[in-house]
């Protein structure tokens, strides 16, 4: 069974694995992963402890497999990392789809995420589920000691159609 929950603080560990497994498979081509996982380790688990109660996650079969978070509960999707061995199983859709909803009811009509321009896998997952690349830019990057593309995308949202409201006479 798939479920969508709050993050519990007790699992701060256990997020920062998953999206350490998922970040090194994200920048692999991008970045020496294994040179910067302790630094990317920090940073996960210094979020989550900072920010774990802005975070859903989404179980399947009663184990977390994935997170995402609205760090600063508007519009943006600062994160979206699903273990490895789960993606490409529906589990990112549902969990995409439970943010967005969460954002148009929390008054905002549009989500937007940012992701590196050579994770192709996330462009085309967000692709999928109608964002559209808005931006594209070039910062230097300190950890990586090189410039690095960034990609913007978002999506206008809709609140669903209410079949109440449909006149049939």
């Amino acid at each position: 069974m798939i479920s969508v929950r709050p993050a519990r603080e007790e699992e701060i560990l256990v997020l920062t694995a998953i999206g350490l497994e998922a970040w090194e498979k994200a920048v692999s081509g991008v970045a020496d992963a294994q040179a910067m996982r302790r630094v990317a380790e920090l940073a996960f688990l210094s979020f989550l402890r900072s920010k774990w109660f802005s975070v859903s996650v989404i179980e399947f079969g009663g184990e977390a497999a994935g997170w995402a978070a609205r760090e600063e509960n508007d519009g943006h999707i600062s994160d979206l990392w699903i273990r490895p061995a789960a993606q490409r199983g529906g589990l990112g859709s549902v969990l995409l789809a439970e943010l967005e909803r969460r954002i148009l009811a929390d008054g905002f009509e549009a989500a937007d995420i940012k992701t590196h321009a050579q994770n192709v896998p996330a462009i085309g997952f967000f692709r999928k589920h109608g964002y559209s690349i808005n931006w594209l830019s070039t910062a230097y990057a300190p950890k990586l000691d090189r410039d690095v593309e960034s990609v913007g995308m978002s999506k206008s949202l809709e609140e669903p159609a209410d079949p109440l409201s449909e006149q049939w006479f």
